[in-house]
């Protein structure tokens, strides 16, 4: 049974910021909430809410487990030690008996835009060293860098008569409903060897959204869509659009 948790993190707190400032720590921290012997995709997700007039924002992270978490050490590290900001867990089961042929919703995702190429312009080490050494014959993996680009990637993907995630976007091909809210370009550390830098592009969307395909829809709710899971990409959260289902 899935769980989708969410994490009041204090943003004052040295462990908050030592967190949200590399991915990889955060993955590391959200797996640590995993029971012994656990499997399954772990997804997540930091975002920053609003607080009231003249407050300061607040961090939070979503976090989807196959199991029930655990999330003490988390509150220890980066959390608030009292009882209205503990982390809310809720079984996904109730939102995936909604997800049916049809049926709309509101939608919130952060992805990783990317694409294959022949050759790089600017090929890091790494890519040089895989197309000299012949090991890249289908391409090199590559960001999409511009707005346009990112939103064209996402838009190609949940088109209705192509729709490889489960869901088309709702509006027409001049006026879709979705908004590219937030970009942002990403460099961090992987472990402890301080040399290896990870780059990812991260594109948040937001929009309506149209359920073509339920099964598929399911699994892309507990497993992820796109690249990039492991540091903070493919969570994709729903929001009922007034119960309303579409006859097709």
């Amino acid at each position: 049974m899935p769980y989708l948790s969410k994490i009041q993190l204090n943003p004052l707190r040295q462990g908050t910021q030592r967190l949200l400032a590399n991915p990889q720590r955060t993955h590391a921290a959200v797996l640590g909430g995993m029971p012994p012997g656990s499997s399954g995709r772990v997804l997540w997700r930091d975002e920053v809410t609003k607080g009231e007039v003249a407050g300061p924002a607040r961090p939070e992270l979503l976090v989807l487990t196959p199991q029930m978490p655990d999330w003490s050490h988390l509150v220890e590290q980066a959390g608030w030690a009292t009882p209205e900001g503990a982390p809310l867990v809720r079984s996904l089961d109730p939102l995936l008996d909604l997800v049916v042929d049809g049926r709309e919703f509101g939608f919130r995702v952060r992805a990783n835009p990317t694409t294959s190429v022949a050759k790089p312009q600017s090929p890091t080490a790494a890519q040089r060293k895989a197309l000299d050494d012949g090991l890249r014959r289908r391409g090199i993996r590559v960001a999409h860098r511009t707005a346009g680009h990112q939103l064209e990637w996402f838009l190609a993907r949940t088109r209705e008569d192509d729709t490889a995630w489960g869901f088309a976007v709702l509006g027409d091909e001049d006026h879709p409903h979705v908004s590219l809210v937030a970009r942002e370009h990403i460099s961090f550390s992987k472990g402890r060897e301080t040399r290896h830098k990870v780059t990812l592009d991260r594109a948040t969307f937001e929009g309506r959204l149209i359920v073509t395909d339920a099964d598929r829809l399911r699994e892309v709710l507990v497993g992820g869509l796109g690249r990039g899971k492991a540091y903070g990409c493919g969570l994709l959260t729903l929001a009922p659009v007034n119960g309303h289902v579409v006859d097709r």
